[in-house]
């Protein structure tokens, strides 16, 4: 009835692309500030931040492993900071804590809305039995299931905040789901895996998850495929048998 093998009894659902449009707001706050800092930096040799970047190197992972792998592909290195680091700062965790400030500034004004189909999904899975965890690589999780709507559903949360307390390693690792689903009570091979970004189908891929679904908010269905989805839709609806 919900599109997952018999055998599955959790899922653990990536918020941002998944759940609610905040993807795209987060992207915009990540090209705000990786421009502007390379406008800065560069002068006329600039070079945009773009949504290849977005993908490659900063979507689905913990805010300062994105300020890292970004700058690496780059050839750039800034200092780390510290984790106090001003938003003005050209540290690692100073253009991390500007994304950050930048994207609560953006969710307060835009506000924060579930797809549809994903709300949907959610009752259905709640209907089903199935216990629901999120795993998101944000530290505004849990504002944004609340603004959102979607605390109702959720059983257990894993967020930028906890990955950061616990000392985790960041998506594409998968020890934030794992984490998940320990929460949940269920072994990984229990659990179906729902992400939008490369480096969290990945992650679902190297935790042994039973059933890996990719999310395809940006066409790069093929690309959510060779990182390790067992299935590809642009909406879970149709996980449902509804068109997207």
């Amino acid at each position: 009835m919900i599109g997952l093998p018999d055998d599955v009894t959790a899922c653990l659902f990536d918020l941002d692309g998944v759940l609610t449009g905040t993807a795209a707001l987060h992207r915009a706050a990540w090209k705000e500030t990786f421009d502007g800092f390379l406008r800065r930096r560069d002068g006329a040799g600039f070079r945009e931040f773009t949504d290849a970047d977005y993908n490659d190197h900063v979507d689905g992972r913990p805010r300062f492993d994105g300020v890292r792998a970004f700058l690496a592909s780059r050839d750039i290195t800034l200092p780390e900071g510290g984790p106090d680091a001003p938003p003005s700062d050209d540290t690692v965790q100073g253009l991390g804590n500007r994304k950050n400030e930048r994207v609560q500034q953006i969710i307060a004004e835009r506000g924060v809305s579930p797809y549809p189909g994903s709300v949907r999904y959610l009752e259905a899975a709640d209907r089903a039995g199935l216990r629901i965890g999120v795993v998101t690589s944000s530290a505004n999780g849990k504002a944004v299931l609340e603004a959102a709507g979607l605390t109702r559903f959720v059983q257990a949360r894993v967020d930028g905040v906890v990955i950061a307390d616990r000392g985790l390693a960041g998506k594409p690792a998968p020890d934030s789901f794992l984490a998940g689903a320990e929460e949940l009570g269920v072994p990984a091979a229990k659990a179906a895996v729902f992400e939008d970004a490369l480096s969290g189908v990945a992650a679902g891929r190297a935790g042994h998850f039973g059933y890996v679904v990719g999310v395809d908010r940006a066409g790069q269905a093929d690309r959510l495929r060779a990182h390790g989805a067992d299935v590809v839709v642009t909406d879970l609806a149709e996980l449902l048998g509804e068109e997207s």
